[in-house]
Order: structure tokens, then C-alpha cells, then sequence
């Protein structure tokens, strides 16, 4: 049994959201096992997530591969009491899905539930027509055929995942991960994410907007970039310039900015810009400092300009961020706007 959490959700008179998982034959066991075990994690507080699992075909053996089966007395119906919905990898993107599953997708979605996909879940939010104008991610690899069968979509092979509000997509495997957990950020704030990730012993907080793909990733402590991004990150309230990071690796102007690109998959300046936009995030859930003070701390200089990246990246302010999450005891419904990529 994991051990008891240091810091839970507060309970309240609101009942613990419900999370329905979609299975189906051939749905991907990681995928699957991620959802259930984020939102079902056990000592997190009364009103933490009730997580449903529910089959198209219940009680009806589910193939998962390599022999694994799950079964399931739910159906689809059990999804009515589902504030959010998770759809884990597609079994075949070549493969329509059975009408009633998206039917009941398109039900869920008119009535106001959030929908999340991971991986080539997200042909199946495409095939319900949920996607139609929205900007979706995608593994890279199937980006070009998600583009073509449906081209009303703007599809993003670059990030990690997007949100759009009511619908959020995830790129391969991983990176369902960091949905999830960015899910719960918006749900119960920065404290509580954190602490689901120290549980699952995974990075805090990965921005939607960062790459998939990293061809050399930044290595352990020792490593000139893992060093200075560790600076970096103590020091977001200081001038934070190319030059001056550069210098701190012993590299010329040019070389830092290429490994830096290479080992991160983003620019230097769009680096420090999420990670001072994280570091305000986690101040204005976390405290009561004027939104001047956070700005200032977080190296923004001005209230303005936080405000700017505030509207840019989230589609609203600092101040009614907030107000958001003060007075709403309900799981939020933050970032209307979708996360901007690099």
C-alpha cells in the first residue's frame, strides 16, 4: 500500500468529482494504467477523484495484449455521472470506432464534460467530430495521417499536449502523463499536482507547449546545462539574458543556444518565459502576494507584463486566475485557452 500522502485535498460539501475511463479491446495497457492510477491514486483527501472504468462491450473480456484481459461490469451508460472523460489510445487508427461509443462521446460533450485523449485517443474525439477547428496533439508519428483524415483539425505534432478548455489531447504514451497531472493542476492547484508527482516520482510540471521530441536531453547534475537551467530556475527574478546563461556554461553565444535547443527542444527565452509563467502560477495559488509582488519575484518586472503573458498563454488574468480558484470549491475549469507552443 503507498504511503500516506503529506498534503490532501481539503474535504468540502462538494462530492469527489467522477472520472470515467474508456476501455475497448486493444486499448493500450499503459495509457489505461495511467489514467486510473493518477485519478484513483488512494490517501489524497474525501472529495479526491472517483475514478469508473467504463467498457463498450462490458462484461465481455478485453483484450489489452500479450494476453492481459480486463473486465468490467460497466458500460457506457455508467459515463452520465463522469465530469471528465479520459480516452486512452485507439487500438487501430485505421479502424473507425463503433458508433454508439461516439455518440455517447458527443452526448457527454453537449452536456458540458471534460474530455481528454491520450495518444491515438484522439482519433477518436476526431471521428466523434469533437475536434472539428480545435487544435489537437498528437504522437508525431501519426500526425501526418490524423492531418489527412481529418483536415478540419489543427493538428500540433510538436507539443506535449493541448488544452482547449473542454477537450485536451496528449501526445504519445509519456505524455499522457503530464496531462493528467496537468488535469489536476488545474483541478486543485500546483500543491496537490506536486504532490501527486512526488507519489508517482515523475517531473512536477511539464508546460503543454514543450517538444515531444529532445534529441539530446539535459543529463544529471554535472552537466554544464542541467547546471545552469538549476541556476536558472533559483534566479527567474534576476535579468535572465542569453548572454548571461551562456557565460555560465563556458560556451559562446551561438553554441550555448544551439545545445540548449537541442537538449530542451525550445528556446532559451521561451524556457525562462515557462518557467517564470510557472513559478507565477504556483505563487497565485499558493499565496496572498499582490499580483505586483509576483511579478517582481518572478522576473516580469511589471504587473503588465504578467498580465500580458497571463492573457497570451491562459486567455485570462493573473487577478481572476485567482479569484478562480478561491471561490469556485469545485474541481476548475482554468485555461479556456488552449496552451500556446513555442
Amino acid at each position: 500500500m503507498p504511503p500516506r500522502s503529506s498534503l490532501t485535498v481539503a474535504p468540502s460539501r462538494v462530492a469527489s468529482p467522477v472520472v470515467g475511463v474508456l476501455a475497448y479491446d486493444g486499448v493500450n495497457a499503459f495509457e489505461f494504467g495511467i489514467a486510473v492510477e493518477v485519478f484513483g491514486l488512494r490517501n489524497m483527501g474525501a472529495n479526491w477523484y472517483r475514478v469508473v472504468v467504463c467498457a463498450d462491450q462490458p462484461k465481455h473480456p478485453l483484450l489489452l495484449g500479450f494476453g492481459v484481459k480486463l473486465l468490467t461490469d460497466a458500460g457506457l451508460a455508467c459515463l452520465e455521472e463522469a465530469s471528465t472523460i479520459i480516452v486512452p489510445g485507439w487500438h487501430d487508427i485505421d479502424a473507425v470506432p463503433p458508433e454508439p461509443l461516439l455518440e455517447t462521446l458527443r452526448h457527454a460533450h453537449a452536456r458540458g464534460v471534460r474530455i481528454a485523449s491520450i495518444c491515438s485517443g484522439v482519433f477518436v474525439l476526431a471521428a466523434a467530430g469533437l475536434l472539428d477547428g480545435r487544435r489537437a496533439a498528437v504522437h508525431w508519428a501519426q500526425a501526418d495521417a490524423l492531418a489527412r483524415r481529418y483536415p478540419n483539425l489543427l493538428v500540433d505534432p510538436r507539443v506535449l499536449y493541448v488544452d482547449d478548455g473542454d477537450i485536451l489531447s496528449s501526445a504519445g504514451r509519456a505524455a499522457g502523463l503530464d496531462l493528467c497531472v496537468h488535469i489536476v493542476r488545474r483541478d486543485y492547484g500546483a500543491a496537490v499536482a506536486n504532490e501527486v508527482a512526488r507519489r508517482l516520482v515523475i517531473p512536477a510540471h511539464r508546460e503543454g507547449g514543450q517538444a515531444q521530441f529532445i534529441s539530446v536531453p539535459v543529463r544529471d547534475e554535472g552537466d554544464p546545462l542541467a547546471d545552469v537551467l538549476a541556476w536558472a530556475r533559483m534566479h527567474l527574478d534576476e535579468d535572465m539574458t542569453i548572454d548571461t546563461l551562456a557565460d555560465k556554461t563556458g560556451m559562446s553565444r551561438r553554441t550555448f543556444i544551439r545545445h540548449f535547443e537541442r537538449a530542451t527542444g525550445v528556446s532559451p527565452g521561451e524556457w525562462v518565459l515557462q518557467e517564470r509563467i510557472t513559478q507565477a502560477r504556483q505563487l497565485l495559488e499558493d499565496t496572498a502576494m499582490p499580483i505586483e509582488d509576483v511579478a517582481t519575484a518572478c522576473g516580469f518586472g511589471s504587473a503588465d507584463t504578467l498580465r500580458h503573458h497571463f492573457r497570451v498563454r491562459f486567455g485570462t488574468s493573473p487577478g481572476r486566475y485567482r479569484a478562480s480558484l478561491l471561490h469556485d470549491p469545485q474541481p476548475q475549469r482554468l485555461a479556456r485557452q488552449p496552451l500556446r507552443a513555442a
